[in-house]
């Protein structure tokens, strides 16, 4: 049974960073692709960065958070992933909950589309919240 777990949330000011941990546990091998989605209260959840592991391709990132954050993954397991967040704003408010195996999608699909359905596995999520 496939578990991603985050950590790393928090509150902060406005110009502040969090770092944000997924670990995947339960593959047999590695996901194919890990990212990240935020939903606030009374939106859609909207993808937010996403990756192929093993380092295959490069990372998309949606226009919101393009410059200020980065996704990477360790690269001795390929089943953890983070997102470093800097120069957050309180428009960055939401829960961001990890995302594992893309089904039918590429990262375009999963971050600038925000397809939902095909993300195989979810985590719980894990708040942030930016003050002004």
């Amino acid at each position: 049974q496939v578990q991603l777990v985050e950590s790393g949330g928090g509150s902060v000011q406005a110009g502040g960073s969090l770092r944000l941990s997924c670990v995947a546990s339960g593959y047999t091998g590695s996901s194919n692709c890990m990212g990240w989605f935020r939903q606030a209260p009374g939106t859609e959840r909207e993808g937010v960065a996403a990756i192929y592991t093993r380092g295959v391709g490069s990372p998309y990132y949606a226009d919101s958070v393009k410059g200020r954050f980065t996704i990477s993954e360790d690269n001795a397991t390929a089943n953890t992933v983070y997102l470093d967040m800097r120069s957050l704003e309180p428009e960055d408010t939401a829960m961001y909950y990890c995302a594992a195996e893309c089904v039918g999608s590429t990262l375009y699909g999963w971050v600038m589309l925000s397809k939902v359905h095909a993300v195989g596995h979810w985590g719980q999520g894990t708040q942030v919240a930016v003050s002004s």
